[in-house]
């Protein structure tokens, strides 16, 4: 019997005027949508109406965030922790930008978020160090080959986890206090 699709939420986490995300997560989702065994939706933090029903169909998530004061922004920590189900024993990748960080120590901080909803997170990131410096007026990376295999390997691991703890919900529903 064939294994249906991991349905994969990429979100976009900034919602402030002007911002880049967009333009990395649209390029994050194009290299998911490649592979067959995943089916991708963008849920964008902008679009408040739209976030509930699409978190909630997800089986795993990729969080697409920029790095705002040595962190994430603020309506990505409102959706956290607004939802508790949606996230629960899950996995969570993460594609990040920003300055000389690349928007790492917003994920960092983000890892122990999820822990705390009994989410997984996935260890390899791919990361955008100067951002918007990194991308060209046709919203792709400049020097594909890096960020692009960094993707699959996100996308191998997520999907990896996605799968198993799929399986599991199916099988016995997770037991939380």
């Amino acid at each position: 019997m064939p294994v249906p699709p991991l349905r994969v939420a990429v979100i976009v986490a900034s919602t402030r005027e002007g911002r880049f995300g967009p333009t990395v997560a649209a390029w994050f989702a194009g290299e998911a949508r490649r592979r067959a065994d995943l089916d991708v939706q963008v849920v964008d933090l902008a679009d408040a109406a739209t976030v509930t029903a699409r978190l909630g169909a997800a089986d795993a998530f990729v969080v697409v965030t920029p790095e705002y004061n040595h962190s994430y922004p603020a309506p990505l920590k409102a959706v956290i922790d607004g939802h508790f189900r949606e996230w629960l024993a899950k996995p969570v990748g993460f594609v990040s930008y920003g300055g000389l960080s690349g928007g790492l120590r917003a994920v960092e901080h983000l890892r122990p978020v999820f822990a705390e909803l009994h989410a997984v997170t996935v260890r390899d990131t791919v990361s955008f160090h100067g951002g918007r410096s990194c991308f060209g007026p046709d919203g792709l990376p400049l020097d594909p080959e890096v960020p692009g295999a960094a993707a699959q390997l996100l996308l191998d691991r997520l999907a990896w986890w996605g799968l198993t703890l799929r399986d599991a919900h199916e099988a016995r529903p997770y037991v939380t206090a």
